[in-house]
């Protein structure tokens, strides 16, 4: 994907939702292989270590990583970028003091698997101390109402340079973004040997990008509780080790800085390509070493595209309102308090899938698929979710869900007719190559439909599948499916060794 900034390029078309779907339905099927040639044995060579044993907040280490990893992919990300988020905690870091492979000894191997771009920005990610990078030296100087007003400043920079050709580095905007972080980058200390490390401007705008995924994959109230967070602005103020993991389930308030952080991402890439646009302008090197100029820096479409700021009060207020959706009794009055979590903070999107089901239920259909639609683009410009109770795979699979039934204008009105939801198959794209060849379907019955399940894939008749729901299922329960074949073993865990012994991980 090209570069994209506001200046010289052209804003990338906002993606329809089939567009979105199909970036994500990769990820959504397990096919790997489709988004990166490499990164089924890579996943496999990070599993040989044995993260998936380690501890992580979200779950486990490799869980983590690979989350991180499906958002940067499904924001574009050149691949460097994304691999390193794959690996981005392989030598330890500020965060996470669990190294899954030496940098003393290990780097050769990492390049040889990862690539040599894509290693050397893991290590730099590693080597840093980001969150005092990041926190305390530069968010720290701009408040909120700042980074707004910078924003827009920035939008007639751009139309001015545009337009008029007009390059002005003194605009205050400008100014005091280069007084912070330089075209020529910033000298930082390594976090073990002490040693000067020169970070260029660009790898920090990736240092700023690849935060917002980080934290965006993984924090829950659960981290409010730990450091003090309860005016949602994330300046981890407090340490309250006492906390019980892994907190209620009730999404964090982290969008308030991580809004931030994505402003800052914004301005930087705006800056970077206007620096490059007048040095080129002055009859300047296409490419000035030591910058990183070959690094591309797309805007990823959360907060519309890195352009807003979310209020740590609405934050909170949002986050509250859904809550008590969530667990109200009579569901007639969700809707109210939906409505305004939605206009509070209108950048996440469960409350809406939330809503859409409460419109269904009331068997207003054109609402319904309004905020199915809203609620199912967001989930997948986010390549994750924020109530994290329930995965984004199941969120998405549950909005797909709604839409399909808004489309049939047909709602289950019964406790086993909810339960036995599901995605027809006209709403899959389904490849019969890759499928097992089946008898055909008996005479006398409707068409077979081959469909994905555990056990593979299995034949069935739509009269089977969806009479019953047509009928009204819930005067009897679904029928017993038979149970799984049983997991093949890991190909990894087959072979004798996958890497140097030494490069395991011990946790």
């Amino acid at each position: 994907m090209p570069t994209y900034t506001h200046l010289f390029s052209s804003p990338p078309p906002t993606r329809d939702f089939s567009a979105l779907l199909s970036a994500a339905r990769p990820f959504l099927r397990g096919e790997l292989q489709t988004v990166d040639p490499d990164l089924p044995s890579l996943t496999s060579i990070l599993c040989a270590t044995g993260v998936g044993e380690c501890y992580h907040r979200k779950g486990n280490v490799i869980s983590h990583l690979f989350g991180v990893y499906r958002i940067l992919k499904i924001w574009c990300a050149p691949d460097s970028v994304a691999r390193c988020g794959l690996f981005h905690s392989s030598y330890s870091n500020s965060y996470a003091p669990l190294a899954i492979f030496d940098a003393g000894t290990s780097r050769d191997y990492v390049k040889s698997i990862i690539g040599e771009e894509a290693e050397r920005l893991v290590y730099l990610f590693c080597v840093v101390h980001r969150h005092r990078l990041i926190f305390h030296d530069l968010l720290v100087h701009y408040t909120d109402s700042e980074l707004v007003e910078h924003l827009s400043a920035s939008e007639t920079s751009v139309k001015e340079a545009k337009e008029k050709g007009v390059f002005d580095s003194s605009e205050p905007w400008r100014k005091k973004l280069q007084g912070i972080i330089p075209a020529e980058g910033i000298k930082v200390e390594h976090i073990k040997t002490g040693e000067d490390v020169i970070i260029s401007r660009r790898v920090m705008a990736l240092f700023l990008f690849m935060t917002v995924a980080d934290f965006s994959d993984q924090f829950v109230d659960y981290e409010d509780k730990l450091f003090g967070n309860e005016d949602g602005r994330l300046e981890f103020l407090g340490d309250n080790s006492t906390a019980f993991w892994p907190g209620t389930g009730k999404p964090g308030l982290w969008m308030n800085q991580m809004s931030r952080i994505a402003a800052l991402y914004s301005l930087l890439a705006i800056e970077e390509e206007m620096y490059i646009e007048e040095r080129k302008q002055k009859g300047g090197a296409d490419k000035e070493d030591g910058r990183d100029e070959e690094i591309e820096l797309v805007l990823p479409p959360v907060f519309d595209y890195c352009t807003k700021l979310v209020d740590p009060n609405d934050q909170i207020t949002a986050r509250d309102l859904y809550w008590d959706a969530i667990f109200i009794k009579e569901w007639e009055k969700a809707e109210k308090l939906l409505v305004e979590s939605c206009a509070k903070n209108p950048f996440v999107g469960e409350p809406h899938l939330v809503l859409a089901q409460v419109y269904l239920n009331g068997k207003r259909y054109e609402e319904a698929e309004r905020e199915a639609e809203i609620g199912l683009r967001l989930l997948l410009e986010w390549g994750t979710s924020w109530d994290k109770r329930m995965t984004w795979e199941g969120w998405i699979s549950w909005g797909r869900v709604m839409l399909g039934k808004v489309k049939e204008r047909d709602w289950p009105t019964s406790a086993w007719g909810i339960t036995n939801l599901e995605i027809e198959t006209e709403t899959v794209t389904f490849e019969p190559e890759k499928a097992a060849k089946k008898e055909p379907a008996k005479q006398g019955k409707k068409k077979a439909i081959t469909v994905n399940s555990d056990d593979g894939m299995n034949e069935r008749s739509e009269d089977e599948d969806f009479e019953m729901e047509k009928k009204g299922r819930g005067k009897q329960p679904p029928k017993e499916k038979a149970a799984p074949a049983a997991r093949k073993r890991c190909p990894v865990a087959q072979k004798k060794s996958l890497m140097p012994r030494s490069l395991y991980l011990r946790c």
